[in-house]
Parts: C-alpha cells; structure tokens; sequence
C-alpha cells in the first residue's frame, strides 16, 4: 500500500457519521470525542470533525457529462469490491449524485465510479479500475 492519507472534514454529527462511515461503509472506528470521530477509511485515516458552520455543499464541475462536485473524496476499490458496496449502497437506499456505472469502457483507463453524499452532504466518491495499472493513465 502506498503511505496512507490523513483528510479532515466537518460533519452536522458525530453519531450520523459514526453510523455512516462505521455501519454502512464497514470503517473501523478510532478514536472518538463528542467533537470528532477517527475512522480507518480503507487504510487511511479520516477524521470527522463536529462543526456545522463549516458544512456546505460543493460545486460542481461537467466532467464526462455529468455535474461532479468539485470538492469531494473517496477510495479506489478492487472491482469486486466497488460491485459489492454499490450494490449494498442500493439494497441501502443511497440516492445517488451519480448513479454508479462503467466509464471509459473499452478504453484505457476503464474504471467504475459512483458519487453519494454522507449525511453532512460531504461528498464521496467510489471507483475501482478494470486494470489498476492504469489509475494515473493519460
């Protein structure tokens, strides 16, 4: 694995993110006050941080057609993996910002990814690669 990552971000709610990130996406917690929450983020290190001035929904840029937020953070998956959570993301209910589906099929650089908001509106992305060699791919 490459050197994990560290990323803090502001949440409406501890308990919410804590559901969220620990139940729904299976993030071991860490870590945990009343004012911020750690989770092992697939090898990373997120922290959530309680401060509801500072949440605020990101604008978005026409990527491949569709409305990408600008601001936005996620994991890449195996393909397996990526099948398997979006599938229990949908079992789940999630509303999609963008549904998950296959882009640059055939191509190089054919990758799977989905955008969903969690539930401070902080937005996520998940890809995995059909090929993982070619994740930084021109």
């Amino acid at each position: 694995m490459n050197t994990p990552f560290h990323l803090a971000f502001p949440v409406l709610s501890i308990e919410e993110t804590k559901d969220f990130f620990g139940t729904l996406l299976g993030c071991e917690i860490g870590r945990s006050t009343e004012k911020w929450v750690d989770f092992n983020f697939f090898g990373h290190q997120l922290s959530a941080h309680l401060k509801p001035e500072e949440v605020r929904e990101a604008e978005k840029n026409g990527v491949d057609g569709k409305a990408v937020p600008v601001r936005h953070f996620g994991a890449i998956l195996e393909w397996d993996q990526w099948h398997n959570l979006s599938e229990k993301l949908k079992s789940e209910g999630i509303e999609f910002i963008i549904e998950p589906y296959i882009r640059f099929e055939g191509e190089v650089g054919e990758q799977a990814t989905m955008f969903f908001l969690d539930p401070s509106g902080n937005a996520l992305e998940f890809k995995a690669f059909k090929d993982k060699s070619q994740i930084f791919a021109k």
